[in-house]
């Protein structure tokens, strides 16, 4: 196989993988904008998985081409009701968010898992005939060199979530609520002398987390696994986290470190085609998307600097 052949095969596979990620990510922005820390991400993740699966199964034949985008949305409904939990213990019982979110993560799993035992009468459920499509983009595609390896045979949902960064970029950096949700992260008592509902922005915040989160999950199972199990969502939540670190908190910056992560994922698939590095066992690959994460946490690449509020809890009246 050729540089360009692989070329053509990693860079579009790196997008696919990296799309769960950037939603997730970006979902991770708008709750530690607000002040909120959101370990959750990995178990919110795994309910969206969970839940478009399981739609895509039973109502397939009801809604033909159009049960995937449909699974997707209800994955998004389910997981932001989900993450009304870690909303009401860390904003309205000011809980420690940490906490909050490790026992999200626990939950997520556990109750995916049971249903799906209950349900399937094994651990993991059947595969889904219906998938999210791979796309060509009219005109983009002919362009020579770039048009096959971005804009050939992708997945619709790599298209969104690179929307989905733009679109959070503008409405936290360019419209009212964006303002709001930022000085709420930054100073609460301020944002709330100055007639900012600090509760109610931050309830908000968790919530879109939440959504997008689902979103990620679902479009995870959909396109790389096909079907739930144990295994679906293994890290990915963690790894959104760390994209969100690495990218120190910026939505543009969020997607760019969950493609760098979805690249990783992707060499591990190709490296076997790839004549200078074919003789390197895979399992190093498949491990570096995971050491990648660590370092990342770390803050071993760079100084990142959080939200001034993040992570304390908001009393009105103090300071």
């Amino acid at each position: 196989m050729s540089f360009l052949e692989v070329l053509y095969f990693i860079v579009p596979t790196s997008i696919a993988y990296a799309a769960p990620l950037i939603l997730t990510a970006i979902g991770g922005v708008f709750s530690e904008r607000s002040g909120v820390v959101n370990i959750g991400l990995e178990g919110l993740m795994v309910m969206g998985a969970f839940v478009g699966i399981v739609f895509i199964l039973a109502y397939a034949d009801v809604f033909g081409g159009w049960t995937p985008w449909i699974a997707l949305l209800v994955a998004m409904l389910v997981s932001a009701i989900f993450s009304v939990m870690h909303a009401v213990a860390s904003v309205s019982f000011r809980a420690d968010q940490v906490v909050s979110g490790v026992a999200i993560n626990m939950l997520g799993i556990a109750i995916a898992l049971f249903s799906v035992k209950m349900m399937f009468g094994k651990g993991q459920t059947d595969f889904i005939q219906q998938k999210i499509p791979r796309v060509n983009i009219p005109l983009l595609q002919d362009i020579p060199v770039i048009g096959p390896m971005f804009f050939k045979s992708v997945y619709g949902t790599s298209v969104l979530a690179i929307l989905v960064a733009v679109i959070a970029w503008f409405v936290i950096y360019k419209t009212p609520f964006g303002l709001r949700l930022r000085s709420v992260g930054e100073h609460p008592m301020a944002a709330d002398t100055m007639g900012i509902n600090v509760t109610k922005i931050r309830y908000t915040a968790v919530i879109i987390s939440g959504g997008l989160a689902g979103i990620g999950g679902a479009i995870y199972s959909q396109t790389m696994t096909g079907d739930f199990g144990h295994a679906t969502i293994n890290g990915q939540g963690f790894m959104a986290l760390a994209a969100m670190i690495f990218g120190k908190w910026h939505p543009i910056g969020a997607m760019g470190a969950a493609l760098f992560f979805g690249f990783a994922q992707a060499l591990a698939i190709s490296a076997g085609s790839i004549s200078f590095i074919e003789n390197v066992p895979t399992v190093y690959f498949y491990i570096l998307p995971y050491v990648l994460t660590i370092l990342a946490l770390a803050g071993f690449i760079g100084k990142a600097n959080a939200p001034k509020a993040n992570g304390v809890p908001y009393i009105k009246g103090s300071r």
